[in-house]
């Protein structure tokens, strides 16, 4: 987590960017020796909330999730599923969260559909947003342009 920090701060003083994205967190190691993976998560979580702060730029951290909304039967999944902290959805302003019904269901009708659910936004509403997903792109498109 500190070689992100140094580098990120050396990066922007050379080149100004509009963004920092974490291609999943739970794959970062801050090399100390911490109690628990959740609290290594939680520390580094803060660390990167610093850091928007620090750069005034967004900080993107892709997260995964615990394998609760497989228990469940409304498979959606909500901000407690968030793997190892729950300091990330204290820490985040805003949370997202993916859903494909069809993923789990292969008769699904709601077949090459997507939730898009905006779990929390801390200077705005909430909401699920319903998108077209186009596996073989990869990518999300507006319902109306499928």
């Amino acid at each position: 987590s500190m070689m992100i920090r140094r580098r990120s701060c050396c990066c922007f003083r050379r080149r100004h960017f509009a963004r920092i994205i974490i291609d999943y967190l739970q794959l970062v190691s801050s090399g100390k020796r911490v109690e628990s993976r959740q609290q290594e998560v939680a520390e580094f979580s803060r660390a990167l909330k610093l850091l928007a702060k620090e750069l005034e730029v967004p900080v993107v951290a892709i997260s995964q999730l615990n394998r609760g909304p497989e228990q469940r039967t409304d498979r959606k999944p909500m901000m407690s599923d968030l793997r190892e902290s729950g300091s990330i959805e204290q820490d985040a302003d805003v949370v997202i969260l993916l859903h494909r019904e069809d993923a789990y269901e292969k008769d699904s009708p709601r077949m090459g559909e997507a939730d898009i659910i905006v779990a929390k936004h801390r200077n705005g509403p909430t909401a699920t947003v319903v998108t077209a997903f186009q596996g073989h792109y990869s990518r999300f498109v507006d319902m109306h342009r499928g």
